[in-house]
């Protein structure tokens, strides 16, 4: 008997030891909405979210487009909106997005075109906090989806985000027209 007191004793200091561990975390990390001043930390995180993609010279944003952007005084300018997640104090992730429609469904969607986290800093409740946050800022703006793509190699990424309850839609594609390939449609007069 007295040794199930001690072993019971024990797995509660794990659990209470566990949950000082995930409030220092909350102390730690802040999500908050990005402002003009963090285009360099945005286009910096942007260039390491290449790195880890093996595109690292694919990468051509300014801080003058993040700001052109994202932060036109012009709100009809604004393509999309940008949160950071700072651990004491210094910018360590971010997650860009911005809104299409579902004609279907008649609503909003939130897209996530980017997320990424410093290596250094992954598996501290980080990339889901930052989740969290845009599943908020869905349901403020009454989206219907909060969708987004994922590399078919980042196993990782795709477990993380099924563990949130995201689901691989394998009967959609994804289409693109690049820079060229746009003008030239653009260009094309009843052929």
């Amino acid at each position: 008997m007295r040794s199930r007191n001690v072993k019971g004793r024990l797995s509660d200091s794990s659990f209470l030891i566990e949950q000082l561990l995930l409030a220092i975390e909350v102390i730690m990390l802040n999500i908050r909405s990005a402002h003009p001043e963090d285009a360099g930390d945005i286009v910096r995180l942007i260039k390491g979210l290449a790195e880890f993609e093996r595109e690292p010279d694919a990468v051509k944003i300014t801080e003058e487009d993040v700001i052109e952007h994202g932060f036109n005084e012009d709100q009809n300018l604004n393509y999309f909106g940008c949160l950071m997640a700072e651990w004491d104090g210094k910018v360590v992730g971010f997650a860009l997005y911005f809104f299409t429609f579902s004609t279907w469904e008649g609503r909003p969607v939130l897209y996530l075109e980017d997320i990424f986290i410093l290596p250094e800093y992954r598996r501290r409740s980080v990339a889901r906090e930052l989740m969290v946050e845009l599943a908020k800022i869905a349901v403020q703006r009454g989206c219907t989806r909060f969708e987004w793509a994922v590399l078919d190699w980042n196993v990782d990424a795709m477990d993380f985000y099924r563990s949130m309850g995201g689901s691989h839609k394998k009967e959609w594609q994804i289409f693109r027209m690049e820079k060229d390939e746009i003008e030239a449609l653009a260009s094309a007069e009843g052929e």
